[in-house]
């Protein structure tokens, strides 16, 4: 059984492809931590607290700024057929909030069966302060192995630079000691590729504050790189699409 709160020292790799092509590869910081227990944590972390670090169950689970944590993803788990009465952990697995600031591409709910994932609901923000989240399961919540391809309809603007068409493949190889997430974005002729992975660690003060150093800012350093490579599209010719409503349903 994953022991959480752990740190992920990872990295994200995104290729994009179909004109203009663009790709880049950056560190981060993820955590992951059990969404509804209340576990000992090093002095520069904090849940629903102001800290170096922190997560607050506002985040994350339903509305933007709004949220309520795991008890959400339990509700979506359920009305998607989940049994209310199985034996699942609800993890989160998210970029924390740096000094408050908080921004977050994409976090992952995961929820295990013991050592299985059962089912992940990817909750993706854009920066226009829209958010969408794809839950992503086998039939009957079977576990999703490294091998497994899940699939989703893209319904939700996250790029200025892509348009809203295409189809989703999503694969998770979750374990004890590491996580590696990939999706990859199929529109004819033109996709994208992102992919985040990383070793799982011990969350602790010496591993927050080599972070720190490493890559400061945290979520801030995050949207100033979006920001950063909407330049370098722009600059390459990318067409610019202006936002359009988000969908209706919250989950898809």
């Amino acid at each position: 059984m994953i022991q959480t709160p752990l740190h992920m020292p990872g990295q994200t790799v995104h290729a994009r492809r179909g004109g203009p092509d663009n790709a880049f590869r950056y560190g981060i910081d993820y955590v992951l931590i059990d969404a509804e227990r209340d576990e000992p944590t090093p002095a520069l972390f904090s849940r629903n607290r102001f800290n170096l670090l922190a997560v607050h169950d506002r985040d994350h689970g339903g509305a933007r700024d709004a949220g309520e944590g795991a008890a959400w993803a339990r509700r979506v788990l359920a009305d998607h057929g989940l049994a209310p009465d199985a034996d699942v952990r609800i993890l989160l697995l998210t970029q924390p909030r740096f000094l408050g600031y908080w921004f977050n591409p994409v976090s992952f709910w995961l929820a295990m069966e013991g050592d299985d994932l059962c089912a992940v609901i990817a909750e993706v923000n854009n920066p226009f302060g829209d958010r969408h989240s794809y839950l992503c399961a086998n039939p009957g919540f079977a576990p999703i192995t490294a091998r497994d391809t899940i699939t989703a309809e893209k319904v939700f603007h996250v790029s200025p630079f892509q348009r809203i068409s295409g189809e989703y493949r999503f694969r998770f190889d979750i374990s004890a000691g590491r996580i590696a997430i990939s999706i990859t974005l199929l529109d004819g002729e033109k996709g994208l590729v992102a992919t985040l992975s990383g070793p799982l660690v011990p969350l602790g003060t010496g591993g927050i504050l080599r972070a720190s150093l490493r890559r400061p800012a945290g979520a801030l350093r995050t949207i100033a790189l979006i920001y950063w490579q909407a330049v370098k599209l722009k600059a390459k010719g990318a067409r610019y699409r202006t936002r359009p409503a988000p969908p209706n349903e919250e989950v898809s």
